[in-house]
C-alpha cells in the first residue's frame, strides 16, 4: 500500500526540562507506516530545541504567541500555509488550545485540518470547573476553587485545611503548607500565568496517569495509563511504567463516552491507600510522555492524524504492560547561521 503524503504542523518545540508534546508528538507520526510525512515545526522561542532537529521537523517557522492576538498568529499561519499547504494542525500548549479552537472554521477554509476538543469540552474540564465537571460526570475530584487575590486565601479556611495545592490556570502546581507559602505560590504563579489561580484539596496517595484518543462520537480510540517513576522539581515525569490496570482505563472510557471527547487527553488521578481515584486535572491534549503509549503499542499521534483528515482510525485494543520511558538530556551542536536564521527571518 503507497504511503499517503501529508503535512503536519506542529507546536510544542521545547524540549526542554519542562518538554512540550511537540517532539513525541512528531516522533509517533514519523513512526507511521501509513504517512509520508513533512514536518513543520511551529516555534515561538528561537531556543527551541525541536527547531533543530532536522532528522524530525523539515522546516521550522516562528509564530507569534497567542497573548499577542489571534489575528497575528492567524495572519501568520496562513502566510506559512501558502509555502507549506499544511494538512494538518497539532497544537501541543494548553495555552494556544483556546485559540485554535476558535479559529476551527477558519483554519478549515484554507485546507487546514485540526481535530481538538469542542469549545464546551475545553471550557468545563478547567482546574476552577472541575468540581461541576465531577458532579455532572460522576467522578471523584477534590474540593477546589478558584481565586482572584490572595487576600480570598484566608477565605477559604472553613471550606480547605492546609496543606493545599495552589495551581495555575494552564500550568504550575505547589503544595502549600500555610498561609505564608500559599501567598508566595499565588504571586509567583500568577505573574507567570495571571488569573485565577485555583486552590485544591490536597489528596494524599500515589499520583498515576492516562493517555488517551476520543473520537468526538464517545469512542475511545487509544489508552494507555502510566506511573510516574522519576519526578523532577517541577512535577514533570523523567520516568514512568506502563500499568495493567482496568479500573483506570474504565475511568477513562467512562469520562470520554460521556464528554464525548473529541481529540488527545491526558487524565491526572490520584490513588489513594483505600484504591479510590481521584480525578485531579485533565490535559486537553496529547501529554509530553505520549511517546510511551507508542511504545507500548498504540500510537496515538497517527490516530489523531487519521481522524483529522477522516481517515478509518479502528481503537486500539491492547497495550504492552512494563513499558518504561527514561527522558535524557542530549546536547545538540548548532551553527550560530540557523540560530540567526530563525531569529531574522523567522524561518529554518
Amino acid at each position: 500500500m503507497e504511503k499517503i503524503k501529508v503535512t503536519i504542523a506542529a507546536s510544542g518545540l521545547n524540549n526542554i526540562d519542562s518538554p512540550g508534546p511537540g517532539i513525541p508528538v512528531i516522533r509517533g507520526i514519523r513512526d507511521s507506516k501509513d504517512f509520508d510525512v513533512r514536518i513543520v515545526g511551529l516555534a515561538y522561542e528561537n531556543l527551541e530545541p525541536g527547531a533543530y532537529m532536522h532528522e524530525l521537523v523539515d522546516k521550522t517557522y516562528k509564530v507569534p504567541y497567542p497573548s499577542e492576538g489571534s489575528d497575528a498568529l492567524m495572519e501568520r499561519l496562513k502566510v506559512i500555509n501558502e509555502q507549506e499547504h499544511i494538512d494538518v494542525l497539532i497544537p501541543n500548549f494548553d495555552s494556544e488550545l483556546y485559540t485554535f479552537i476558535k479559529a476551527e472554521n477558519t483554519l478549515r477554509d484554507i485546507g487546514i485540518q485540526t481535530f481538538l476538543p469542542t469549545m464546551k469540552q475545553f471550557e468545563e474540564r478547567h482546574k476552577s470547573n472541575l468540581p461541576e465537571f465531577g458532579k455532572k460526570y460522576q467522578v471523584k475530584v477534590p474540593f477546589s476553587k478558584p481565586i482572584s487575590s490572595v487576600s480570598d486565601i484566608e477565605k477559604l479556611k472553613d471550606d480547605i485545611e492546609y496543606p493545599f495545592v495552589v495551581k495555575g490556570k494552564f500550568y504550575d502546581a505547589y503544595i502549600a503548607q500555610n498561609k505564608e507559602q500559599a501567598s508566595m505560590y499565588f504571586n509567583r504563579i500568577s505573574a507567570k500565568w495571571g488569573l485565577p489561580i485555583i486552590i485544591q484539596e490536597f489528596i494524599k496517595g500515589t499520583e498515576v496517569n492516562v493517555v488517551a484518543l476520543g473520537d468526538g462520537n464517545g469512542r475511545t480510540i487509544g489508552a494507555v495509563p502510566m506511573r510516574k517513576q522519576y519526578i523532577t522539581d517541577k512535577g514533570k515525569a523523567w520516568g514512568g511504567i506502563t500499568l495493567d490496570d482496568s479500573r483506570m482505563l474504565d475511568l477513562t472510557h467512562h469520562i470520554i463516552s460521556q464528554t464525548r471527547w473529541r481529540g488527545g487527553m491526558e487524565l491526572e488521578l490520584i490513588r489513594t491507600d483505600k484504591n479510590e481515584f481521584y480525578l485531579i486535572e485533565i490535559n486537553p491534549r496529547l501529554p509530553a510522555w505520549v511517546y510511551l503509549a507508542v511504545g507500548a503499542g498504540q500510537n496515538l499521534p497517527e490516530a489523531l492524524v487519521k481522524l483529522a483528515l477522516g481517515l478509518p482510525a479502528n481503537p486500539f485494543t491492547n497495550y504492552e504492560t512494563g513499558k518504561l520511558f527514561i527522558r535524557y538530556s542530549y546536547d545538540m551542536i548548532c551553527n550560530l547561521d540557523e540560530f540567526m536564521k530563525l531569529s531574522t527571518k523567522g524561518e529554518l
